[in-house]
């Protein structure tokens, strides 16, 4: 991205105030407000129903915000579509794994790049002369360990490697902000131990926002915890603090799964 979209150090990249969503008379979303420093990796954890999905539609412009404001380096992002955003500098993946499952793990990269290097619509007859497309394809898949999958199909692929090729995806456009949605969802703890490595290598630098339910994956990634509560912050501070939190135990583990939780968190190293 350009460095105009990028920025300070100390800045915030990513901003919520007082950020709203209902759904009829249905708040799902109360009055959420957070700010993620730029380079800063933080975690969104909370029970299901917490509204963590949510929020991730209303910052990469899926949903609009019921009132609040959502400012993306800086520059209010209300009411923008999800492209538009992209182009500003976000860039997201899903719960459910999104990729082209038709084309090769080359194809899927070079197609991913195509806009950030500034061709837009191209005809596919000739992308193979864009050389430029070409060498960050290969880089993205050397990054992301599929460079011997070069040619295969993406459907053919384990759950593993599709996760990891869409994480390469997310990042094909040079966002500086990324958002995770469940990244190591489904995967066993080997592959999940492998992917956290592969997440904070490629977001090296940049600034990472990941909604993840398993305890070790947040523990080994985030600098910062987001507790989320029937759509409201209760917590946002070290895994340290926050794992010490006797507000968070009890309105996030709540009372009848306070001792198995309660023991992940504290296993979550």
């Amino acid at each position: 991205m350009s460095d105009a979209h990028k920025p300070a150090a100390d800045a915030l990249a990513l901003e919520l105030r007082d950020v709203r969503k209902s759904f009829g008379k249905t708040e799902i979303i109360r009055g959420t407000s957070l700010g993620v420093r730029a380079g800063e990796r933080v975690a969104i954890i909370g029970p299901n129903g917490a509204g963590k999905s949510t929020l991730f539609n209303l910052i990469s412009g899926r949903m609009p915000v019921t009132s609040g404001s959502i400012l993306l380096n800086g520059q209010n992002i209300q009411g923008k579509k999800p492209f538009e955003i992209n182009r500003l500098g976000l860039s997201r993946s899903f719960q459910i794994t999104n990729i082209f499952p038709k084309l090769s793990v080359f194809e899927n990269l070079r197609c991913s790049v195509l806009y950030s290097l500034g061709y837009g619509y191209t005809f596919l007859k000739f992308l193979v002369d864009l050389d430029d497309a070409n060498a960050r394809a290969q880089e993205l898949m050397e990054m992301i360990g599929l460079d011997k999958k070069r040619d295969v199909v993406a459907l053919n692929l384990t759950y593993a490697e599709q996760r990891a090729l869409e994480v390469g995806i997310t990042i094909a456009g040079g966002a500086n902000v990324i958002l995770l949605d469940e990244p190591t969802a489904g995967m066993s703890k080997s592959e999940t131990t492998r992917f956290i490595a592969l997440i904070k290598q490629v977001t090296e630098g940049k600034t990472l926002l990941t909604v993840e339910h398993d305890m070790g994956v947040v523990f080994g990634l985030a600098d910062r915890i987001a507790v989320l509560v029937y759509g409201e912050v209760i917590a946002f501070d070290t895994p340290d603090a926050v794992r010490a939190s006797a507000r968070v135990q009890e309105a996030y583990l709540g009372s009848s799964v306070a001792d198995a939780q309660v023991g992940a968190l504290e296993q979550g190293h």
